[in-house]
């Protein structure tokens, strides 16, 4: 009971309402409500404030979330890895959009015709790396560092290369150019090599999509990836390399647990995955 009533405060906290927090755990609002209370009756503390349609936390329920949150996780990741798949058990496999865009659609598309069980969900590296953790996915695909320390297998596939991507000839390197969130883990370490070749980030996008259409229309150059060009089929003639970029790279990693890797299906669709970077 205890357990489930730390579920759903983490759930509640991404949330933010109690009916999106049901529709999650497949409850009821009431039921999300029982169980905070509960939970809260056994802390002998308050955790959630309402706050019009929303739900805000305690200082006290940010706090158990910060202590709790990971081991909860971690636990959860280990009951998991009892999980038996059978022919129709879900396999979920959790991916950066861009990377299932640009490099597994074709053959996830093959696959899939044969196991008609595999579930795609897609999220930025840190949601992908906690989801695997707790159990959530039982595949990652992602890009970017990984946190120092993880309880998974990594296995790393290539570094992606960087382009510039424009609608006019770049005979130079720019002095701006549009790029994605250099806080995102993807980009984290791009922000050191442009401020040392002086280029300034004109705005930091949330879509390489968009930033990749940007470009093309003609506003700015944009760093964008290989897996983009390749998905938006861009033009080799709006496609430029230049050496003092070629760092610019970001490592793929598949991710999973050990004991996932031992089911059959998890195996199989792992070996897939990784064949078509070898």
């Amino acid at each position: 009971m205890l357990l489930e009533g730390i579920e759903t405060l983490l759930v509640l906290a991404e949330e933010g309402t109690m009916s999106r927090t049901g529709s999650r755990l497949y409850i009821s609002q009431s039921a999300v409500s029982k169980r905070i209370a509960k939970l809260e009756a056994t802390l002998g503390t308050k955790l959630i404030i309402p706050a019009g349609r929303l739900i805000k936390l305690t200082p006290d329920a940010h706090a158990l979330i910060k202590n709790v949150g990971p081991s909860f996780n971690e636990i959860r990741g280990l009951i998991f890895e009892h999980q038996n798949f059978d022919d129709q058990s879900i396999i979920t496999l959790d991916c950066s959009e861009t990377l299932v865009a640009g490099y597994l659609a074709n053959a996830l598309g093959t696959y899939f015709q044969k196991d008609k069980y595999i579930s795609i969900t897609t999220h930025h590296t840190p949601v992908i790396v906690e989801n695997v953790q707790s159990g959530k996915a039982s595949i990652g695909f992602c890009a970017g560092h990984l946190p120092a320390q993880y309880s998974f297998v990594a296995e790393h596939l290539m570094d992606e290369p960087f382009k510039l991507v424009f609608n006019q000839p770049l005979t130079a390197l720019p002095k701006a150019i549009v790029v994605n969130d250099l806080k995102n883990p993807s980009n984290i370490s791009q922000a050191a090599v442009l401020q040392k070749l002086g280029i300034t980030p004109l705005m930091e996008m949330d879509s390489y999509t968009a930033s990749a259409q940007l470009a093309l229309a003609g506003m700015a150059p944009a760093l964008v990836p290989q897996s983009i060009v390749k998905t938006l089929s861009i033009d080799d003639k709006y496609c430029f390399e230049f050496a003092e970029l070629a760092e610019l790279t970001r490592p793929i990693y598949l991710i999973y647990r050990q004991n996932s890797y031992k089911q059959p299906r998890v195996k199989n669709l792992v070996e897939t995955i990784a064949n078509l970077f070898a």
